[in-house]
């Protein structure tokens, strides 16, 4: 039973990646039935995880367990129960009291750790001496950090017309600019990349058995 239950998995999941795949011929009913099944499948498992592992250990629990001590994690129950009412036509507008405060404390939240790891980590960055770690590369690599950051904000810096010893930092600062965004870009088409390789190693190492696995 144990090796049925392997098999058909390796059977499913190398017709799911073959229809994902066929997309690169056309958009077609199997690229469609495939897509709609890994949309069901996720949204199936995160409401299980959910309920099983953020719900129940956070609400239910505790409430059931000591109620007195535990009644304040209503609200956010409450809060939880208004979205929902978005569901629901004529009670919609319950739900933007809880979505606004959702929102408006993530943004604080990511502002203040951005601001912390953008610019306060990175200007600290630009203080220090380079030349006190004593390894050439790493001198090297503060230097750059140094150069980079203060071209950088000159590249942005529009009160000023870009000419002189402003325009030669503004262009350099480009150049850092352009060499950031082409290292991000390229990490990301890595990571795609790294995807491609591991779905053919399952095709042609566990299904087919061609390569080993």
């Amino acid at each position: 039973m144990e090796n049925f239950m392997a098999s058909l998995g390796i059977w499913l999941g190398a017709f799911f990646t073959l229809a994902i795949f066929s997309f690169l011929w056309k958009d077609n009913p199997v690229y469609k039935f495939a897509e709609q099944m890994f949309v069901g499948l996720s949204a199936g498992y995160w409401f299980i995880y959910t309920f099983y592992n953020i719900l129940l250990p956070n609400l239910i629990f505790p409430l059931a367990q000591n109620f007195s001590a535990n009644w304040i994690k209503l609200f956010p129950a409450i809060l939880g129960i208004m979205i929902l009412m978005r569901l629901f036509r004529g009670l919609e507008w319950m739900s933007r009291f809880p979505i606004a405060l959702l929102v408006g404390t993530t943004a604080g939240i990511s502002m203040l750790r951005y601001l912390k790891s953008d610019v306060i980590n990175q200007m600290t960055a630009t203080m220090i001496n380079p030349f006190a770690s004593g390894n050439i590369t790493s001198t090297i690599g503060e230097i750059l950090l140094i150069i980079g950051t203060i071209t950088g904000l000159i590249y942005f810096y529009f009160s000023k017309k870009h000419e002189g010893a402003l325009g030669l930092g503004a262009k350099v600062g480009i150049y850092f600019l352009m060499i950031s965004f082409g290292a991000a870009f390229g990490y990301t088409a890595m990571a795609r990349i790294s995807l491609l390789i591991g779905r053919l190693q399952f095709l042609f190492g566990q299904w087919l058995g061609i390569i080993s696995y």
